[in-house]
């Protein structure tokens, strides 16, 4: 299978990539099915280059960070580099965010987005993929697998919110202001390098609760820290419930939000579940 889905648009050739200290990765742009350019690299993961052996090529994990990160965030790069311990890795700017194109919809059109990386990281040739996201990724990757059944093996979702337009903290009241307002967009854009679309969602899209109910039989785990700032335990509760018999519930003590709270230890975790999900070990 060929790791160039059609109508993908690269951005540069094969490159030394130091977060992963491993040989080459790929950089490149990929198009979606709407058209947005979208900034993506590819990290082979523990490959002993000029060997021959590959001891984790089975297994790729596709990051999808949280609103306003993007593929070159530190945050992002640091949970590239844990997971590449255990398999491939391909980290994607969504779209509005940093080198990427369009402007951010905040979790709606950005299932296309993931969809791109995740066919891009289907062609390089791994048995696994498993997606990986966080808060604003983490819903998204719910709705990737609902809406796309069969293209990931398993689902990793932190931080994630269950219910759109969600009010309750003081954190999520200023986000919506970020979003909502024509100076807090002014702030996405030139404070945190995202830019975000100025229309409302019509129609609004599939919930990540309802989204959770159909991932049956991908398995799906819920991280989340009882600490975090943006949305409480019901969230991930709810989600948990949601998947049934597929679902899986972890909640971190003293963890906060997404990328930022989740240390190299819970990574480490989180790939290792993966692998052991998917059928490919633990080693």
């Amino acid at each position: 299978m060929s790791n160039r889905p059609a109508g993908h648009a690269p951005r540069s050739t094969i490159r030394p990539h130091h977060e992963t200290g491993q040989g080459a990765g790929v950089r490149t742009f990929l198009r979606t099915a709407d058209g947005i350019r979208v900034d993506s690299v590819y990290d082979p993961g523990p490959a002993v280059y000029g060997t021959g052996r590959a001891p984790h090529a089975d297994t790729v994990f596709v990051v999808a960070h949280g609103f306003t990160g993007d593929v070159d965030r530190p945050h992002v790069r640091r949970v590239a580099r844990a997971l590449a311990a255990y398999g491939a890795v391909v980290t994607f700017s969504f779209r509005g965010h940093g080198a990427s194109g369009g402007r951010s919809t905040v979790g709606d059109r950005e299932v296309l987005d993931l969809a791109a990386a995740v066919e891009w990281a289907r062609g390089f040739g791994h048995a696994r993929v498993v997606s990986v996201g966080f808060s604003m990724g983490g819903s998204v990757v719910l709705r990737h697998a609902a809406l796309h059944p069969g293209t990931v093996d398993a689902v990793v979702s932190v931080s994630s919110p269950a219910r759109w337009y969600y009010r309750g903290t003081a954190p999520m009241r200023r986000l919506h202001w970020l979003v909502t307002r024509p100076s807090g967009r002014l702030v996405g854009r030139y404070g945190f390098r995202t830019r975000i679309h100025h229309r409302d969602w019509d129609p609004i899209p599939l919930s990540p609760v309802e989204a959770a109910a159909r991932l049956a039989p991908a398995p799906l785990l819920v991280v989340h820290g009882d600490s975090d700032g943006y949305f409480p335990l019901d969230h991930p509760r709810m989600l948990a419930d949601a998947a049934g018999q597929a679902g899986e519930l972890w909640l971190e003590p003293g963890m906060g939000h997404a990328e930022n709270a989740a240390g190299d230890e819970l990574l480490a975790r989180i790939a290792r579940w993966a692998r052991t999900r998917t059928g490919q070990g633990t080693d």
